[in-house]
């Protein structure tokens, strides 16, 4: 379980850590090589956990003085609450300490956040193929059924 494992929020001494965390992640959803985020987005990514005019913000897990997880989160308005909603875009834990409760543990790390900021919701998507994931996504919160459409602006019709 993650019983040694430290959740925190993110330091700015924590970049070297964080990297092969965040090129993992994006590596697990076909971000790496050829396909891989431009290195300003990493950048600029990295900044805004430190930028207080952002809404975005990051957790890490650590086990000895090791990152092992992440989570990023942000804040945003909603048609259909009067206060914040917490949306957690990020989550990933190191392939190494997969299976010990650290997915769980950055989870409920976020919710907690979300609690103290006055936000009453948290949600996230995943991909339909990451059983993983989805298999403790189903144990901490309710899938409510929703389909997620995208269309990048500049990429043509429609």
């Amino acid at each position: 379980m993650a019983g040694d494992v430290t959740v925190r929020e993110i330091a700015s001494g924590d970049l070297e850590g964080w990297t092969p965390l965040w090129d993992g992640y994006n590596a697990f959803y076909g971000r790496a090589g050829a396909t891989a985020l431009a290195p300003e987005i990493t950048r600029t990514t990295w900044q805004r956990f430190f930028d207080s005019a952002e809404p975005v913000h990051a957790l890490v897990a650590e086990r000895d003085g090791v990152l092992v997880g992440l989570a990023h989160y942000l804040y945003h308005r909603s048609t259909t609450r009067i206060e914040l909603t917490c949306y957690l875009q990020d989550l990933y834990t190191a392939a190494s300490e997969r299976g010990r409760g650290i997915g769980r543990a950055l989870i409920m790390a976020v919710y907690e956040q979300a609690r103290r900021a006055g936000s009453r919701r948290v949600y996230w998507q995943t991909h339909e193929t990451n059983a993983a994931g989805r298999a403790l996504y189903d144990r901490v919160a309710t899938h409510a059924g929703f389909i997620v459409y995208a269309h990048d602006i500049g990429s043509g019709s429609p």
